[in-house]
């Protein structure tokens, strides 16, 4: 099992920037896929984007193409979300995911094995 800690949520004006970090312990990692969803009140957890542990391949939802990178230091065992021109309509709790093997659709929160606790990014007008 996979232990995900999420760190560095915040509150943050329009335009501005914030870095997620997740921190994981526990087994290997060499195949997994390592994903940032986010969530709102009373709607599903949306995908945010995702990295290959092994080979750094990045996946990105479409609305978040261009503003936000993941990156991964495979020394610290981090997955890191940087996160610019953030807009109000970016608030949420942003979780951190590890998919343990290859199979499920990346960008489908069931395909995931193990969740942070989250963090709460708020962006204000």
């Amino acid at each position: 099992q996979v232990q995900l800690v999420e760190s560095g949520g915040g509150l943050v004006q329009t335009g501005g920037s914030l870095r997620l970090s997740c921190a994981a312990s526990g087994r290997t990692f060499s195949n997994f896929l390592m994903a940032w969803f986010r969530q709102t009140p009373g709607n599903e957890r949306e995908f945010v984007g995702a990295i290959g542990w092994s080979d750094g391949n990045r996946y990105y939802a479409d609305s978040e193409k261009g503003r936000f990178i993941i990156s991964r230091d495979i020394a610290k065992n981090t997955v890191h979300l940087q996160m610019n021109d953030l807009k109000p309509e970016d608030t949420a709790v942003y979780y951190c995911a590890a998919r343990y093997g290859s199979s499920g659709y990346v960008a489908s929160s069931d395909a995931y094995d193990a969740w942070g606790q989250g963090t709460q990014v708020t962006v204000s007008s």
